[in-house]
């Protein structure tokens, strides 16, 4: 008497999926610049790409390596200032081991200029028990050029802090898609 066996792995039906089917996503056509410039792509992908950015600095991925690199500096400020369609003031935070603690953006302003006020940086400061800090801006113009303004500011913020024992590293301008201007490498800090 012959027995028919059903063997399990030879079928090609795949088990059956519960609940809401999946999402379709739809990819954005890539653009024919770098996607450096946030504001340039769709919402859709824009939104995924700061989310992901937020998820990775989340997860400390920017606390375990030092910020000595004035390329990983680079890095990171383009990544989450190009876009930027005012000006901004930010400053990254740093451990005794130059780890980031927090990036902050401390002012916003207008097309052109920023008021930076040093009582409400060196409170940042002290709030963030940092041993130094980077200060970060951008030029939405895209000229990477320092104004008389900047390096005042820079001398200003650099006195004020060294108060509170906070050593700025350095100054950088984001400028669009263009390398972000180190204050140090000029000579300028």
């Amino acid at each position: 008497m012959a027995t028919a066996h059903s063997n399990a792995s030879t079928q090609s039906t795949p088990p059956k999926r519960r609940g809401r089917p999946p999402k379709r996503i739809e990819l954005a056509t890539a653009p024919a610049e770098p996607p450096s410039c946030l504001h340039r792509l769709d919402a859709r992908t824009r939104r995924a790409i700061e989310r992901a950015a937020k998820l990775l600095e989340e997860s400390a991925i920017y606390r375990v390596e030092a910020m000595n690199s004035p390329v990983a500096v680079r890095t990171y400020l383009k990544m989450k200032m190009a876009g930027l369609e005012h000006e901004e003031f930010h400053v990254l935070w740093l451990d005794a081991q130059n780890r980031l603690i927090a990036f902050d953006r401390m002012f916003s302003g207008t097309l052109t200029q920023t008021s930076v006020y040093p009582r409400e940086v060196v409170k940042a400061a002290m709030r963030n028990n940092a041993a130094a800090c980077i200060l970060a801006h951008n030029h939405p113009s895209g000229t990477l050029e320092p104004s008389r303004a900047d390096e005042m500011l820079t001398r200003t913020l650099k006195e004020v802090l060294s108060m509170v024992d906070v050593k700025i590293l350095d100054h950088f301008i984001v400028a669009g898609n263009n390398t972000p201007l180190s204050f140090a490498e000029r000579g300028l800090l």
